[in-house]
């Protein structure tokens, strides 16, 4: 851009492929935290099939609810965004269907969110201030890791901060169900696009 030219911002469209609203309206309903679990990993999955993004997805549910609030898959590599991370597209989504910035409404039911690997430090923060009151996660840290994703810095004191603001966190759900997906990637020559 030179100087004499007007400043213009690009609009922000943050969109997810096509296949997940037919997945997730065919979906067998999640009574379990294995069921949501299940969910969050089969969109990560689906996500590596179709060549959609990174692998990695997440959903948010109200607490005992059987279908999400909101879904959301890694959109990073095609949307050209570094934030376009599973947990941000879900929480985002489901604020937006909240009508709301937090999802920690009073009279509203508990919102939780399902992630299919550990959040890294940005997804982490964002989940802080989102107003969910779980975080459920499947594969882990060290496993992302592993495969040379860089997660930033999320220590034990990161998920201690958590639970004191009153976010209850639940690890290693279908963990090996969720590693499967991510080695799936790498395997398929997946772009490790923050290492």
């Amino acid at each position: 851009m030179s100087d004499s030219e007007p400043f213009r911002q690009p609009p922000l469209t943050i969109t997810l492929p096509d296949w997940v609203r037919g997945h997730v309206q065919d979906a067998a309903p999640c009574v379990s935290d294995r069921d949501r679990m299940h969910l969050a990993i089969e969109l990560s999955r689906l996500n590596v099939v179709h060549g959609t993004g990174g692998p990695f997805g997440a959903a948010v549910f109200e607490q005992g609810g059987a279908r999400p609030l909101a879904v959301g898959v890694n959109r990073v590599e095609p949307l050209a965004n570094a934030c376009a991370h599973a947990e941000l597209v879900a929480l985002m989504a489901a604020q937006a269907r909240a009508g709301s910035y937090t999802l920690r409404q009073a009279g509203a039911p508990a919102r939780e969110l399902f992630t299919s690997c550990a959040p890294c430090a940005m997804c982490l923060g964002a989940a802080l201030w989102s107003g969910v009151t779980r975080i459920v996660c499947g594969a882990t840290r060290d496993d992302a890791l592993a495969l040379g994703f860089d997660e930033g810095p999320v220590f034990d004191a990161s998920w201690r901060y958590l639970e004191a603001r009153g976010i209850d966190v639940v690890h290693g759900i279908l963990a090996r169900d969720a590693r499967a997906v991510l080695e799936a990637y790498v395997a398929r020559g997946g772009l490790i696009y923050n290492a």
